[in-house]
């Protein structure tokens, strides 16, 4: 007859936690900047409670980046940035802080262009009142921060073209600062093709003196930044996973 001992299961093997993720977020003197960026982080948390998510701020804002990474000591990261495009930031900015550290980190792309990205300004859009107009009379301005690399340009070009084709209609893309054209610019410009219903999407992350300004120059309706929308959960968690996918490194599925 068996022990006893024999019939005691043998321990669970404990998984190891996956490396964090680090959203990288500009930073803005606007305090709805900073609440909605953490309330889009808790969305990412729901979506995958295994994985530790930490925030870090390009600028103005705590916790920098570099005090999030010094926290995290000698352990591995990804670092998602929070931004549409390629430009300085992602380029220069986030690589330097993350070569500073001890932590064993890897850099996520931008999120932009992607197809979630063109989910959620759809969503926006129709929020804001889009549809019901004639497509022949009807035309976005993709309003975006801007950037003065060609690379961030190009990236909100392809969105801009993602979004035309979603919607069937003429998407011009159109810049706050740094960049050609501005959104009037840009209105101007569908006006004299005869579009008399122009919306304005907001290809910001979250509230700001930019997004704002944009969204005032809107002749029509203007669209809210992408802020919470599930797609940004979504594909913060896709450019996490792919980068790690990228190096190799195991991604362990959600309980």
């Amino acid at each position: 007859m068996p022990s006893q001992l024999s019939l005691v299961p043998p321990p669970a093997t404990r998984r190891p936690a996956p490396p964090a993720l680090v959203v990288v977020a500009h930073g803005s003197r606007d305090p709805r900047a900073l609440s909605t960026v953490r309330a889009l982080l808790d969305r990412v948390r729901a979506q995958r409670p295994d994985v530790p998510v930490h925030l870090g701020h390009i600028e103005l804002n705590a916790p920098l980046l570099p005090d999030t990474l010094a926290a995290l000591g000698d352990s591995e990261a990804v670092l998602v940035p929070l931004l549409l495009s390629r430009g300085y930031h992602v380029k220069q900015d986030i690589p330097e802080m993350a070569a500073a550290s001890r932590a064993r980190t890897h850099l996520a792309a931008p999120l932009g262009p992607h197809p979630l990205l063109v989910d959620a300004l759809q969503a926006r859009l129709t929020e804001a009142g889009w549809g019901g107009t004639p497509h022949r009379t009807s035309a976005v301005v993709l309003a975006a921060a801007g950037s003065r690399d060609p690379d961030a340009k190009t990236d909100t070009g392809r969105t801009a073209h993602l979004l035309a084709a979603r919607l069937g209609v003429p998407v011009i893309p159109a810049y706050a600062s740094a960049a050609t054209p501005t959104v009037q610019t840009a209105v101007r410009t569908l006006l004299a093709r005869g579009r008399r219903h122009i919306a304005l999407a907001s290809y910001f992350t979250a509230p700001g003196r930019f997004a704002t300004e944009c969204a005032q120059a809107a002749p029509w309706i203007a669209a809210a930044p992408l802020g919470t929308h599930p797609s940004m959960a979504d594909l913060v968690l896709h450019r996490y996973e792919e980068t790690l996918r990228a190096a190799a490194v195991p991604v362990l599925a959600s309980a």
